[in-house]
């Protein structure tokens, strides 16, 4: 079963896995944890078992291999963007967006028994969207499951999240933070001392769970080196034994040039749910942290 690769959530996989294996899936899921908890990742397991040919998640099947690389015609997913007009506004998700959703909703599903709709960042629904959802939930097409991911259950008016069911993620423990900030970090070292060919690799095996990892490591990193920066004590930092390191590659940035590269890693994230090539996600970033850096 694909939901078998989710490490640290036992509690949430085993609540969906009974859904599964009790055929009591319901029709909205709220996905609801800190960022870098392994909300997204889970849902497209999730998603994926639910496409899958044989019911169980097999990684073998058509249904599988087109859920994992984002190309399945009954998966959708739906990210806050800027406004057509100005593509340096606000990111929301607006009610076009919603109304696109209800029609892909509406249309029988193509290969599979049902159609997964995913809304990351759904608390970014802005002005007549939430009220549109709503009601698209209140009376969802038969065959339709979707999972909204929160950082809350705030985040959304109450009678959104009252027809979901709602499951918790965890935050992931330091020693796994620290982990992928020493992997950004040496990405980075590598980039900065053989250039492109050392980037390449140690990039040459990154799969789309490993990109996320690298992602979320390398948004660590530029928060720490703001940390670092403006004096924030060693016990702030994602690994506190690593200050040191941290303080010299402080020198090298610009508070700036740091909020560029975090803005940098918010569309990696977002572009890595519309099937961009992972790798090419990672050294865009990772090329992106050597060259602004001061």
């Amino acid at each position: 079963m694909a939901l078998e690769t989710i490490r640290d959530q036992p509690r949430a996989v085993e609540l969906l896995r009974r859904a599964l294996e009790g055929g009591r899936v319901a029709h909205a899921y709220a996905f609801v944890g800190p960022p870098g908890a392994g909300r997204m990742t889970t849902a497209r397991a999730f998603a994926q078992t639910l496409l899958c040919e044989t019911g169980r998640g097999c990684a073998r099947c058509r249904g599988c291999a087109l859920a994992a690389a984002g190309t399945h015609p009954d998966l959708h997913a739906l990210a806050p963007t800027p406004p057509d007009s100005n593509p340096k506004g606000a990111r929301a998700i607006r009610i076009g967006a919603i109304r696109e959703l209800e029609r892909q909703a509406s249309l029988r599903p193509a290969l599979a028994g049902a159609r997964v709709f995913i809304v990351d960042e759904a608390d970014r629904m802005t002005g007549e969207a939430p009220q549109a959802f709503l009601k698209f939930l209140e009376e969802p097409p038969p065959g339709t499951v979707v999972i909204l991911v929160l950082p809350g259950v705030r985040a959304v008016p109450a009678t959104v999240i009252s027809r979901c069911q709602v499951v918790r993620f965890q935050a992931r423990d330091a020693g796994r933070a620290a982990a992928v900030v020493g992997e950004a970090l040496a990405l980075v070292e590598a980039a900065r001392a053989d250039g492109a060919p050392g980037l390449f690799r140690r990039t040459e095996r990154v799969d789309r769970d490993k990109a996320e990892a690298l992602i979320d490591g390398a948004w660590l990193l530029c928060r720490d080196l703001l940390l670092a920066r403006a004096g924030a004590p060693a016990a702030l930092l994602s690994d506190a034994a690593r200050a040191g390191d941290l303080a010299v590659e402080a020198a090298r940035w610009t508070d700036h040039a740091l909020l560029a590269v975090i803005e940098a890693c918010r569309t990696a994230r977002e572009t890595l749910i519309n099937n961009v090539t992972p790798r090419l996600t990672v050294e865009t970033v990772i090329g992106r942290l050597v060259v602004r850096a001061a």
